[in-house]
């Protein structure tokens, strides 16, 4: 299926620029607001612009400078959604090395994520 294919290259080149802190590059790859589901945002979806994503994540990258999520696979699922599972890991401030498992649900429609729903523990 060739959405399939197009929708999988969406989503490795979230990964690929998440891990080179290219903010404006990952955002764009998103609509403009997307859904976005997220322990930090709370239980409730939040639509959010691609200037809030890369408020957001240019702030996470400034407090762990070594930040990156290490895929691990990548579930497609049907024509708009691909599911990826993925390992985060960095550097507190005060030294403390961390990794934590990841799930996002990405839903794809026209070349652009328009929604971002990501599970993990907060504990």
């Amino acid at each position: 299926m060739q959405i399939q294919g197009e929708n999988i290259i969406i989503a490795k080149s979230v990964f690929e620029h998440f891990n080179k802190h290219e903010w404006e590059k990952m955002a764009a790859l998103y609509s403009d607001p997307a859904d976005f589901k997220d322990p930090s945002f709370g239980q409730e979806i939040v639509k959010q612009s691609r200037k809030k994503t890369i408020e957001k994540y240019k702030e996470m990258g400034d407090i762990f400078p070594d930040l990156r999520d290490d895929v691990v696979q990548i579930y497609p699922s049907g024509g708009k959604h691909v599911v990826v599972e993925f390992i985060s890991s960095g550097t507190a401030p005060d030294g403390t090395k961390w990794t934590l498992p990841i799930c996002t649900i990405f839903t794809i429609e026209n070349g652009q994520i328009i929604k971002d729903f990501t599970y993990y523990d907060r504990k």
